[in-house]
């Protein structure tokens, strides 16, 4: 009887934390990449860590109101009752050891997961220049000469080295599978180093609001082996369309959902001209900004 009577009140109270969760994005929990695993481990560490405060003092409160409630005779009444030894050294040690040991974790991960931090790999890197603008996102190879629109390519097993800027409000660049989101700002350039260890679709997105169309603010971001990323490349320098400064400022204005473009060819300057004009001529890395922080 008892055992059906908890399940009567479990039930709606697993119910209505499902409602409260039912509207996450829980992606950053499926991680595609290094960066990503490394990430969620880093998460479910420190919950750990700090669930062993958190869930003895929620089962001692309810212990105690229970066990100390006015109708329990058989409970001890010590109303001048002031300090205890065993009490006060459990209440300090242990959270100052948990602290000791984030503090620790912390130090590590922040060096270890440095977006700024090239990433280990015998494969050669690709190189990807991202533009926040309203509301979309231009992705640059310069190495291959092309460009695309709310559309990033990327071959698996390959380190991409990512440099971000925007060239309208501050934006934020984030592909929660892959890991680590990182600012984009007018003026400025950032840094990024991901990779991609499954072949799969990963939605990128902007994790810094910017106005109505931020909600569209989307992209694919397509993990593909070798051959099919030759066969992308091969395809975005089919099209028709070139990216030249002019063409820019097409591409530049405001606009809501905007669909997947490609550029077969772009300025080779584009993103420099983009940065500097923000800044009297002068490319500024993030690096060298005299306040902000990394994402």
């Amino acid at each position: 009887m008892k055992r059906t009577t908890l399940k009567r009140l479990l039930l709606p109270v697993a119910a209505g934390l499902a409602a409260c969760l039912s509207g996450c994005n829980m992606e950053i929990l499926d991680p595609k990449g290094s960066i990503g695993v490394a990430e969620k481990q880093l998460i479910a560490t420190s919950t750990f860590v700090m669930l062993i405060v958190v869930v003895p003092v929620i089962l001692l409160t309810l212990w105690f109101a229970y066990r100390y409630r006015a109708s329990n005779r058989n409970a001890t009444y010590a109303p001048k009752w002031a300090h205890s030894t065993a009490i006060e050294i459990v209440v300090w040690t242990i959270p100052a050891l948990i602290i000791l040991f984030l503090g620790i974790l912390t130090w590590r991960s922040t060096h270890e997961l440095d977006p700024y931090k090239p990433l280990e790999s015998n494969v050669k890197p690709i190189n990807v220049e991202v533009v926040a603008l309203d509301w979309k996102w231009l992705f640059i190879y310069p190495d291959l000469g092309i460009a695309s629109v709310n559309q990033l390519a990327v071959p698996v097993g390959t380190p991409v080295n990512f440099r971000i800027t925007s060239d309208s409000v501050m934006n934020s660049f984030f592909i929660p599978q892959l890991g680590t989101q990182v600012y984009a700002m007018a003026g400025m350039q950032t840094r990024l180093h991901l990779i991609a260890d499954e072949a799969g679709t990963y939605q990128g997105l902007s994790a810094n609001f910017s106005g109505k169309g931020f909600s569209d603010m989307k992209f694919n971001t397509l993990a593909t082996n070798q051959q099919d990323f030759d066969a992308w490349v091969k395809k975005v320098k089919a099209s028709s369309t070139q990216l030249s400064m002019d063409q820019y400022s097409t591409v530049a204005q405001p606009s809501e959902k905007a669909p997947v473009q490609y550029f077969s060819t772009v300025d080779p300057k584009l993103f420099t001209n983009i940065i500097a004009k923000y800044n009297n001529g002068h490319v500024t890395d993030f690096d060298d900004a005299s306040c902000g922080t990394k994402g």
